[in-house]
């Protein structure tokens, strides 16, 4: 598979960046079963040496599955599988009665709790880059006299 460079993709082509085709391959993985609800994801050491990505890109790659509820950070043991809806996978549809039964309401969560640590985080930034402007604001203000 042929993937971008720099993240920039070329344009007209459907080339995935790299971040892309690591969340995509963790996706495959899940859906699979080779990972399984609970199971902790490969450490970000690991994934760099498997795809040849740098830290940063395997950090994105990580964000775009936890937005999605794929996984779930646990601060100071790592990432794991989480109990992601699979209703939408054909292979899993019928499969009600194991533990995935309860995925969608678990599954929604994690989405709506990646949702709202990314809002906070954007709060976050919004209010120190505000901060930043009035302090370049009045510092200019004051030399500019």
């Amino acid at each position: 598979m042929v993937v971008g460079r720099r993240g920039r993709r070329p344009a007209g082509s459907g080339v995935p960046l790299t971040f892309e085709v690591i969340a995509e391959t963790l996706r495959e993985r899940i859906r699979s079963g080779g990972l399984r609800p609970g199971d902790a994801l490969p450490t970000q050491a690991v994934l760099m040496r498997e795809f040849g990505a740098s830290s940063l890109t395997v950090q994105k790659a990580m964000v775009l599955l936890k937005q999605e509820g794929w996984a779930v950070s646990r601060p100071g043991k790592g990432a794991f599988v989480a109990h992601h809806d699979h209703a939408d996978d054909a292979g899993d549809a019928d499969d009600l009665d194991g533990p995935e039964a309860t995925a969608p309401a678990t599954g929604t969560a994690a989405r709506v709790e990646a949702l709202e640590r990314a809002l906070a985080e954007a709060a976050q930034q919004i209010a120190d880059l505000r901060g930043r402007i009035e302090a370049l604001e009045s510092g200019s203000g004051e030399g500019g006299r």
